[in-house]
């Protein structure tokens, strides 16, 4: 799990689309953007938050949550396409 919005703010409108892209281009590459300026993570938190430096996984379903002002809200799943 990691955050794009640590790394291009808060976009308002543009923010669900960048974040698809970027959620597409993990699946296509394999490479997790980091969760930048994460430091002293709570302890409790045991799944990979990618803080700080890129990752290479196999990515092959991924989901990209958009949570917005006044309830604008969505949840979009994306995978490989195999023909």
């Amino acid at each position: 799990m990691n955050s794009t919005k640590s790394m291009i703010g808060h976009c308002l409108g543009a923010a669900g689309g960048l974040e698809a892209i970027a959620t597409v281009k993990a699946i296509q590459t394999g490479w997790l953007h980091p969760t930048i300026n994460q430091f002293n993570p709570e302890p409790a938190v045991e799944f990979d938050t990618v803080a700080n430096q890129k990752q290479q996984h196999e990515v092959n379903v991924a989901i990209s949550n958009s949570f917005g002002f006044g309830g604008h809200n969505s949840v979009v799943a994306f995978s490989a396409f195999k023909p």
